[in-house]
């Protein structure tokens, strides 16, 4: 999940920072999500969602292979 954060984040070419204040997810939890200490409660999955304009499935779908 983590991976695809990154890459609609990058195309949006924002940073955690803006994330964190236009969503409220703070960044500790960005970090936690990366480093595997923590995984997105549904709640925040749609606050990402929604920011970045994609269904909540992009985030749940596990890529193939």
């Amino acid at each position: 999940m983590y991976e695809k954060y990154i890459a609609l984040r990058d195309k949006k070419g924002v940073s955690d920072y803006r994330v964190a204040v236009d969503t409220g997810i703070t960044k500790s939890t960005f970090t936690d999500w990366k480093n595997g200490r923590s995984k997105p409660k549904a709640d925040k999955l749609a606050a990402l969602a929604k920011y970045f304009g994609v269904p909540i499935e992009y985030f749940l779908e596990q890529d193939a292979g």
